[in-house]
């Protein structure tokens, strides 16, 4: 079976012209995707039509399988696609609307070592529809549609390392801003990476202008290879590189994620270290207290540790605050839910 939201409008039109049915059903079979409706639902399509397709095509990819809402709002999700994989994404609520935080793939390759989501390895990666389908699912759910959504940013910072599927995920944000589709602009999309400089020179060269943020975690290679097996490959400075490249191309400010781990890269030297790097470059660092995953057996600094590290980057001249903790007590960090799920 194929997934019909792995199809963009051109492509559903040209699917709709090979069953010998008129150009313009391509157009409301679009609507009827992204409107998140199942092949039970009524449709303003003919039934002839509907029982054709879903001979071999399923019109939504993935269910909300469990959903967790937390003390603070914060919902996490977790999706369950055809073929039994599950998969995660989160709700969070603000006061300027909504953000919703997508998966990429199944598992994760890059096993970096405060995160959850390589703990059971890499599966697979996700089509741009099954991408797409939990934004779907969660819009419809709270009681959007096409017409009027209700999820107002997307960040792609759940399970997996967006840009090592970066030909699903570029479809994805070619569909998610699309005109005829949910025209989400750009400056409300952003993807986290935990650094494939190739990848990033690729994107800014795609003309996407979405904001990129940098898991960068470290204030110099050797901390960073110690719990980012990538860094291995790839040094901090070929990384600049690339985020240089990529600022200067679609004049988008990048984002540093940094998150503090007691006793690794949480010291005041770290801190001086991290402010010397970033001197000049004009990126802004989002700095987070370690959300614990107890099998990775690594701890968080405490609130005080936190602000002193924050003040000296302020003081040397750097733009930088602590992201407020959304989730703590539904899983919220990348790919703990999931992996509980699993082991029931």
């Amino acid at each position: 079976m194929k997934n019909l939201l792995d199809y963009n409008l051109n492509e559903l039109q040209q699917l709709i012209i090979s069953l010998d049915e008129p150009k313009y059903r391509a157009g409301q079979l679009y609507n009827i995707l992204l409107n998140g409706k199942k092949e039970s639902d009524k449709m303003n399509i003919p039934n002839t039509l509907v029982q054709k397709l879903s001979q071999e095509y399923y019109f939504q990819p993935l269910e909300i399988e469990y959903q967790y809402t937390a003390k603070d709002k914060t919902t996490k999700y977790v999706f369950k696609l055809h073929d039994g994989n599950m998969i995660e994404g989160v709700l969070m609520r603000y006061k300027y609307g909504n953000t919703l935080c997508i998966s990429t793939q199944v598992g994760c390759k890059m096993n970096c070592a405060f995160c959850a989501s390589g703990l059971n390895g890499f599966v697979r990666n996700l089509t741009n529809g099954e991408i797409l389908g939990q934004y779907i699912a969660v819009n419809t759910l709270i009681g959007g549609n096409i017409k009027d959504r209700k999820i107002d940013k997307i960040v792609l910072m759940g399970t997996g390392e967006p840009l090592d599927n970066f030909d699903n995920v570029t479809k994805f944000l070619q569909q998610i801003t699309d005109k005829n589709g949910f025209n989400l602009g750009v400056r409300n999309i952003s993807i986290s990476t935990c650094g494939l400089p190739d990848k990033i020179e690729k994107l800014a060269d795609m003309g996407l202008n979405i904001t990129l943020s940098l898991s960068l975690h470290a204030s110099n290679d050797k901390i960073r290879q110690q719990i980012m097996p990538i860094a291995k490959r790839y040094t901090i400075a070929r990384l600049f590189e690339a985020l240089d490249y990529y600022e200067k191309i679609t004049s988008r400010r990048i984002i540093i994620e940094y998150t503090l781990i007691k006793d690794i890269n949480s010291s005041k030297e770290c801190a001086k270290e991290l402010a010397q790097l970033l001197k000049g470059k004009g990126y802004h660092v989002n700095l987070i207290r370690l959300n614990e995953v107890p099998e990775r057996g690594l701890k968080a600094t405490n609130e005080k540790e936190a602000n002193e590290f924050l003040s000296i980057l302020i003081h040397s001249g750097i733009s930088a605050t602590i992201r407020r903790t959304t989730g703590d007590d539904v899983s919220g960090a990348c790919g703990q839910l999931r992996n509980k799920i699993a082991e029931k």
